[in-house]
């Protein structure tokens, strides 16, 4: 398909308002509330992209004992076998990267490119992943004893709710789904109610790679009827889950009581402190880069700009330079670089915290308008935000907006920038910028974060660990090595001969 609007809005006139099921051991099934909900389409609220199941606890029961059933015989399947299944997956998502995008881009509101990059990241995980399956390591260990050998395995730990939010629709479930097979566990998947049909697709397309029935199953729904008996289902052994700090800590509570394992992925009030640099135009393309890209509503956003009051000015400038650049717009247009939120909520939020700041005395240096007028007024449309004077105690500079607003804040000295970074309750990903080798290498061992970037944007790696501390992360990191720590068990085993 052509990225063109005439192609987007002719593929989705013929694509949207149709009824969708649940994926439950191989087969499509409608949920047993018999109920569904729609799904709107965030850049024209008028058009329904879908209709999808409201399914219930009974509906889970089937999911996970599916999962549980099939669990028995893939945690059998040889790794080479599991990894040439997911690589063959990761080729049909490449074959059907342009659907995908499109779906993606209709139902979460991120501009075509951004969502063809989401996809393109989602295949080089799945790649990457796969290849875990055959370097799953044990060790064997010197005995005390001349004739025991002592041995340490890793084993599946059986089924895995994965629980996957809206902003990134693709690249999320899969980096939940992908390292379970790949580790020899199954799967439950709970996908945002707002962003559901792209988890359709890849359903069908794991499905096609040749995954096994009841291997990985798909349930639609509330978090209240679906994530919360999927979390405290006695089968389920592991709770993978990325969302809010809130929802993961109660998640993280109801898996506590079971003594069952989470991976939580939670928000951000990222830094960018920038000390000094040669070039002030690309510290402020890299700041803007990653505090916009996915219209401010990705956990990894740069939220705060923490400077040097000497650079202060020069910065904001150039912020601004960069921000008039951006152009809001719908996703399937090709001049826009910006989206509309997911969602009416979501516009309510943002501008919440837009007045929030401007109560608290900071001042709106550009941007937070909505824009209303002709095909705008039919989408959640905002154009992104910067305020300046601001200050660490107010909310914008403290709380997660996940909205396109960007807070700067002026200090006298490293010491003084450090210790703003680090006066949050998250600590997911943070940025400097400088020169200094010194200064960053101080930076990088001190600031309360997962993820550090010294004259780089948020933007992570597909082969890298991801997650963060504080409120931002609980349990192992995705992606890499760190996966087996919260997709296997430990097993040791002690020969006498």
């Amino acid at each position: 398909m052509e990225a063109t609007t005439n192609t987007f809005l002719s593929w989705l006139e013929k694509e949207q308002n149709k009824t969708y099921e649940n994926f439950i051991n191989g087969e499509w099934k409608s949920s047993l509330s018999g109920e569904t909900y729609p799904v709107s389409c965030p850049g024209k609220n008028n058009i329904v992209l879908g209709h999808f199941p409201y399914s219930t606890e009974e509906d889970v029961n089937l999911a996970v004992e599916a999962a549980h059933q099939a669990f028995q015989s893939w945690s059998q399947v040889p790794g080479p076998d599991r990894a040439a299944i997911l690589l063959k997956f990761a080729d049909l998502l490449q074959d059907h990267l342009e659907e995908l995008a499109f779906i993606l881009s209709a139902e979460q509101g991120k501009v075509l490119a951004e969502a063809r990059g989401e996809v393109g990241r989602a295949i080089k995980e799945t790649r990457n992943v796969a290849g875990d399956a055959i370097r799953i390591e044990g060790t064997t260990l010197p005995s005390e004893k001349s004739n025991v050998t002592a041995a340490v395995k890793h084993q599946p730990i059986g089924v895995v709710a994965a629980i996957a939010p809206w902003n990134f629709p693709v690249v999320t479930p899969i980096r939940k789904i992908v390292p379970a097979l790949a580790y020899g566990c199954t799967v439950v998947y709970k996908p945002a109610s707002e962003t559901p049909w792209t988890s359709i697709k890849i359903m069908e397309l794991l499905y096609k790679a040749g995954v096994p029935n009841g291997v990985v199953n798909l349930v639609s729904g509330s978090g209240s009827k679906v994530g919360n008996p999927l979390t405290n289902h006695p089968l389920v052994k592991g709770v993978s889950f990325t969302g809010s700090t809130g929802v993961g800590t109660r998640l993280n509570e109801m898996a506590a009581r079971r003594l069952v394992k989470t991976q939580l992925e939670l928000g951000g009030k990222n830094p960018a402190v920038v000390l000094d640099y040669e070039d002030v135009n690309v510290v402020a393309k890299e700041i803007v880069g990653a505090a916009f890209a996915c219209s401010g509503q990705r956990c990894t956003s740069i939220s705060r700009v923490i400077v040097l009051k000497e650079k202060a000015e020069e910065l904001v400038s150039a912020i601004k330079e960069q921000m008039n650049a951006l152009k809001v717009g719908p996703s399937w247009e090709p001049t826009s670089t910006i989206g509309p939120l997911v969602n009416k909520d979501q516009l309510e939020t943002t501008l919440n915290y837009i007045k929030i700041g401007k109560d608290e005395g900071a001042t709106l240096e550009l941007g937070g308008e909505v824009l209303s007028e002709g095909e705008m007024g039919e989408g959640n449309y905002v154009v992104p935000a910067l305020f300046t004077n601001v200050t660490p105690e107010m909310k914008i500079a403290k709380e997660e907006i996940f909205g396109p607003v960007l807070s700067v804040l002026e200090v006298e000295s490293f010491e003084d920038a450090l210790e703003v970074a680090n006066d949050v309750e998250y600590g997911l990903a943070a940025s400097i910028f400088t020169n200094n080798l010194s200064l960053a290498n101080r930076f990088v061992e001190a600031v309360e974060s997962g993820m550090v970037h010294v004259n780089h944007g948020t933007a992570s790696q597909a082969h890298v660990p991801f997650g963060g501390v504080k409120q931002s992360g609980y349990g192992a990191y995705s992606i890499g090595k760190t996966n087996k720590e919260f997709y296997t068990n430990v097993k040791v085993s002690y020969f006498q001969y």
